[in-house]
C-alpha cells in the first residue's frame, strides 16, 4: 500500500511539472511560404478560428463557417478575391489537448504570439493584402489576443472579427477589432452565471437524447448557452460585420 501511495504521489508531481513546464503550444500554424504562394491572386486573407479546442475543420464548423462564407460573398460583391486559411490552435491528440489547456489557462498568450509573428511576416511579404482574423467563442478570444500583439504598422492591414468571447477573458478592445455579443444577449459573454449553470446541467441530457435518436452530437455541441448562437441573418450579426468591413476596406 505504501508503495502504491508513493507511486501515485510521484506520478502526480511529475505530471504536474510536465504540464506546467514541459508542454509548449505547437499549433499547426501558418506555413508562411505556402500562404505567400496561394494568396498571391487574392486581395483578402481570412484566418479562420473555430471555437472549443480550435481544431474543428472549416467544413464541420456549422456554428461559424456560414458566417465566414457570407463574409467571403460580401467581399466578392465588392470586387475582392479572398481565401480562407484555417488556423488550428491545438493538435488533435492527448498532448495537443494538454498543451491547449495550458495555453487556454494562460489566455492564449503563447499561441497568439505565434500567430502574431506569422502575420507580421505575412504583411511584410504581402504589403498590398488585407488580413481578417475571424474567431468564435474561444477562437474569438484568441483573435482578440492576437490583435493585442500586432504592431501598429501591421494593424493597417490586419483586422479582427471576434464573436461571442467568454466573459472570463475580460473586455479588452484592441484597435481594428469588431466584437459581437448579440448586443449583450450572449450569456457566455455577459457572464450570466444562472444561465450558464442551467446549460451545464442540461448538457448531458441533450447529449444522451441526441445519441438515442441517432445523432452523433459532440458533448461540447450539446452545451447550448442562451444567446451564444450567431446567425448572419440576424441584425446583430450580418449588418454589423458588413458595416465594419465597409469602414475598413472600402
Amino acid at each position: 500500500m505504501k508503495k502504491i501511495k508513493i507511486f501515485t504521489l510521484t506520478f502526480a508531481v511529475l505530471t504536474s511539472l510536465f504540464f506546467l513546464f514541459g508542454l509548449e503550444i505547437v499549433p499547426e500554424h501558418l506555413q508562411i511560404q505556402r500562404i505567400l504562394d496561394s494568396a498571391v491572386p487574392n486581395d483578402v486573407i481570412i484566418i479562420f478560428n473555430s471555437g472549443g479546442w480550435g481544431d474543428t475543420p472549416l467544413e464541420k464548423a456549422e456554428d461559424f463557417a456560414p458566417i465566414v462564407k457570407e463574409i467571403q460573398e460580401t467581399l466578392n460583391d465588392w470586387g475582392y478575391n479572398s481565401i480562407v486559411i484555417p488556423y488550428n490552435r491545438t493538435k488533435n491528440n492527448l498532448a495537443g489537448k494538454l498543451a491547449g489547456t495550458k495555453d487556454f489557462l494562460n489566455s492564449f498568450d503563447s499561441s497568439s504570439e505565434i500567430l502574431a509573428e506569422d502575420l507580421e511576416r505575412l504583411t511584410a511579404g504581402l504589403p498590398d493584402k488585407k488580413i481578417i482574423i475571424a474567431g468564435l467563442s474561444n477562437g474569438g478570444a484568441f483573435a482578440r489576443e492576437t490583435m493585442e500583439k500586432i504592431s501598429d504598422d501591421a494593424k493597417n492591414s490586419i483586422y479582427a472579427i471576434s464573436v461571442g468571447v467568454p466573459f472570463w477573458y475580460g473586455d479588452s478592445q484592441p484597435g481594428n477589432t469588431l466584437q459581437l455579443t448579440n448586443r449583450g444577449r450572449d450569456s457566455l459573454s455577459a457572464g450570466e452565471v444562472r444561465d450558464l449553470l442551467l446549460s451545464l446541467i442540461e448538457t448531458p441530457f441533450r447529449w444522451i437524447y441526441s445519441k438515442v435518436n441517432g445523432d452523433d452530437l459532440a458533448f461540447a455541441q450539446a452545451f447550448q448557452v442562451p444567446g451564444h448562437a450567431y446567425s448572419w441573418s440576424s441584425d446583430m450579426v450580418g449588418p454589423q460585420i458588413v458595416n465594419f468591413l465597409e469602414a475598413k476596406l472600402r
